[in-house]
C-alpha cells in the first residue's frame, strides 16, 4: 500500500523516531524529538506527527506521552507514571494535581496498571522497605484489602502507612518500632480520605 510523500523536515522526525526506537526500543518523548531535531515548540512537534499519522507512517499507543511509532514497530512496553507533588481528596482523586516529573518504566512492572508516583518523605515504613527519598507507584482507589500499604491523606498530608479497618475506626500501622498507629474514626471524611494503594517502590541508586 502506497503512502504520501513526506516533505524533508517530516522525513527527519520520522527517521528520528524510527533510530530512537531501534536503539531504545520505545518511542521519544515530545521535548526529545523537539531537541534533537532543533526545533523549540513541542506544538510544532505535534502537529508534524499528526501528518505523519494521517499519512500512515506513524501510530498511537495510548495518549500517554512516549507513544508515537512507526506503524511497523514493536509496540513500547514503556509507560510514563506522573509524579505528583500534592494530592488531594475528592472526584477525581488526584483533583489538584502538581505532576513535577514523570518516571519512565516497563509496564510489567505494575502490572500494567493506571499508577501514579509520590516521593517519600520520613522513615515511618522503613521495616517495609520504604525509605526517606524513595518513589512510591500507588494505584488510585478506594478498594482495598485489609493490611495493604496505602497513601491516605489526613487533613492537607499525604502519609504511606499499613491499612487496617477495625470496629468504629481505622488503623493506620506505621512499620517502624519507635512509632505508633494513627487511628481515624470511621466516616470522618473531613480528615480522612484514603487515595490508593501501593504497588512499587522505586529507588535511585547513588
Amino acid at each position: 500500500m502506497s503512502r504520501e510523500p513526506l516533505t524533508k523536515r517530516q522525513r527527519t522526525v520520522y527517521d528520528f523516531i524510527r533510530n530512537w526506537c531501534d536503539v531504545h526500543g520505545y518511542p521519544p518523548t515530545l521535548r526529545e524529538i523537539a531537541a534533537n531535531i532543533g526545533v523549540r515548540s513541542t506544538n510544532s512537534v505535534y502537529n508534524h506527527l499528526k501528518i505523519l499519522e494521517r499519512k500512515g507512517y506513524l501510530t498511537r499507543e495510548d495518549m500517554k506521552s512516549r507513544t508515537w511509532r512507526p506503524v511497523d514497530a514493536p509496540a513500547s512496553s514503556i509507560t510514563d507514571v506522573p509524579v505528583v507533588g500534592s494530592i488531594a481528596a475528592g472526584s477525581p482523586i488526584l483533583a489538584h494535581q502538581d505532576i513535577q516529573d514523570t518516571i519512565s518504566i516497563d509496564r510489567s512492572l505494575v502490572d500494567g496498571q493506571d499508577v501514579f508516583a509520590l516521593n517519600v518523605r520520613g522513615d515511618s515504613m522503613v521495616e517495609a522497605g520504604i525509605l526517606d527519598g524513595d518513589t512510591i507507584f500507588v494505584k488510585p482507589g478506594h478498594e482495598v484489602r485489609p493490611g495493604s500499604i496505602v497513601v491516605a491523606l489526613l487533613g492537607d498530608e499525604a502519609t504511606v502507612k499499613y491499612y487496617y479497618p477495625e470496629k468504629g475506626y481505622i488503623r493506620l500501622q506505621p512499620a517502624h518500632p519507635s512509632m505508633a498507629p494513627i487511628y481515624v474514626r470511621r466516616g470522618d471524611k473531613r480528615s480522612f480520605s484514603l487515595i490508593g494503594r501501593v504497588v512499587g517502590v522505586f529507588r535511585k541508586v547513588p
